[in-house]
C-alpha cells in the first residue's frame, strides 16, 4: 500500500485537492476520475486515504455519496471542513472589463450570482471548477474566465481577477477521510470529541423512525445529522446519521442496540475525532 498517497475525485486544482493539501500536507494528493475510482484506489492499496466531500453549507449534500459509502468497504477515519473561497480567474494579462463569459461547476455559478450579475457576463456550466480553469487556460481567450480555487489558478497559470467572490461568507464543504483500516479513538475519549457515523434502513412498520430514534433521546445522545434517501425502487427509506460519542460509551451502546431492534440493518461507517471547525461552531 502506498502510505503517502491520498486520493480525491476531480482534476488537479479542485477544492477536494485543496482539502487534501490543508488536511494532509505531507501526503501526495492524486486525482481520480470518479468517486468509485477513489474508493477503489484505497481498497486496492494504491492509496492510503481518500478525501470525499459529503455536503456543502450552500449546495447541500453531494449527489450519490450516501449510496456509495455503505458499499465502499472503507472506514471513515476523520473529517475535514474546507472554507470555499471562489476566485475569478482569467488568462494572463486579461482584465475584468474584457470578460463576456464565466465558466464553472453548476453549484459554483449560483454561489457567485452577485458578481455575475454585477459584471453582466454569461455563465457557462462545466463538469467541475478546476476543469473549467484548465480549459480557459488552454484556449487563452481573454474574454473567458473561470470560477475556481486559487490552487487551480496556480496550477493552470491563470490570474486572479477578483478573490473571495462567493455570495455567502459561510460557504463551507465537509469532507470525510476514508481508509481501508479503521482508526477508532480510545473508548475513554469524551463524547463531545468523537463522531460516530452510520447508515440504517427502518422496518416497514408505523412510526418505525420515531421508535428507532427513541433510544438516542432517552440515552442523551446528541445527533448532529440525520438525512434520508431512498433506494433505487423508491420503497425503502434509508438514513445517514452522525452522533456524538463512541460505540463503547454505555449511552451510545444502548442507543445503538435499540436502533437495531427497529431496523433491517445498521452499517457502521466509522468512529473518529471531531474536526476543530465543529468545535468552533459549537462555541467550545
Amino acid at each position: 500500500m502506498s502510505q503517502n498517497v491520498i486520493v480525491f475525485q476531480g482534476v488537479p486544482g479542485a477544492y477536494s485537492h485543496l482539502a487534501c493539501r490543508h488536511a494532509k500536507p505531507d501526503m501526495d494528493a492524486v486525482a481520480c476520475r470518479t468517486f468509485r475510482d477513489a474508493f477503489a484506489a484505497v481498497k486496492n492499496g494504491e492509496a492510503h486515504l481518500a478525501m470525499i466531500p459529503i455536503e456543502n453549507s450552500v449546495a447541500g449534500r453531494v449527489a450519490d455519496i450516501h449510496h456509495l459509502l455503505p458499499d465502499s468497504g472503507l472506514h471513515i477515519v476523520g473529517e475535514h471542513y474546507e472554507r470555499v473561497n471562489h476566485h475569478l480567474l482569467g488568462v494572463r494579462g486579461s482584465v475584468i472589463s474584457d470578460l463576456t463569459h464565466v465558466h464553472s461547476h453548476v453549484h459554483a455559478l449560483p454561489q457567485c450570482q452577485d458578481l455575475i450579475h454585477e459584471l453582466g457576463i454569461e455563465a457557462v456550466v462545466h463538469v467541475d471548477t478546476a476543469g473549467a480553469a484548465a480549459e480557459i487556460a488552454e484556449k487563452g481567450d481573454k474574454t473567458q474566465a473561470a470560477i475556481a480555487s486559487s490552487l487551480a489558478g496556480e496550477i493552470y497559470g491563470l490570474d486572479t481577477l477578483r478573490a473571495s467572490i462567493e455570495d455567502a461568507e459561510h460557504n463551507t464543504t465537509r469532507f470525510v477521510i476514508m481508509s481501508r483500516e479503521a482508526d477508532v479513538p480510545p473508548a475513554d475519549t469524551p463524547a463531545s470529541e468523537v463522531v460516530t457515523s452510520f447508515v440504517f434502513r427502518v422496518r416497514n412498520v408505523p412510526a418505525a423512525l420515531y421508535k428507532a430514534m427513541g433510544g438516542f433521546a432517552t440515552n442523551g445522545i446528541n445527533m448532529t445529522k440525520l438525512e434520508s434517501y431512498v433506494d433505487g425502487d423508491f420503497i425503502a427509506a434509508q438514513f445517514y446519521a452522525d452522533v456524538e460519542g463512541h460505540p463503547e460509551h454505555p449511552a451510545l451502546k444502548f442507543a445503538l442496540e435499540e436502533l437495531a431492534f427497529f431496523t433491517h440493518e445498521v452499517t457502521m461507517l466509522g468512529t473518529y475525532r471531531t474536526h476543530a471547525f465543529r468545535k468552533r461552531v459549537n462555541g467550545s
